[in-house]
């Protein structure tokens, strides 16, 4: 079980609703990261992600350690929350 999802979106995105809505239907509750309202937290993203674009899903587990997903991309997104 994941310790935190944060997940950077923008107004426009197509994708970042449907990994909202994704970890909603596993239960998973996660904060979000509007990057128009918080312009100040895209360096941040992309030095962990290399990526200029949203979503991106960050999971840390237990053990600190973390999944960095890239797009709605429920192959790597599925075994990261597991």
């Amino acid at each position: 079980m994941p310790k935190n999802i944060t997940i950077f979106t923008t107004n426009t995105c197509s994708y970042c609703p449907m990994v909202k809505r994704y970890l909603h239907s596993k239960g998973l509750s996660y904060d979000e990261v509007n990057l128009e309202e918080h312009p100040d937290r895209q360096d941040e993203v992309f030095k962990v992600s290399g990526a200029l674009t949203v979503p991106i899903t960050i999971v840390t587990k237990q053990d600190d350690s973390q999944d960095v997903i890239i797009g709605y991309n429920l192959q790597k997104l599925a075994p990261a929350i597991a």
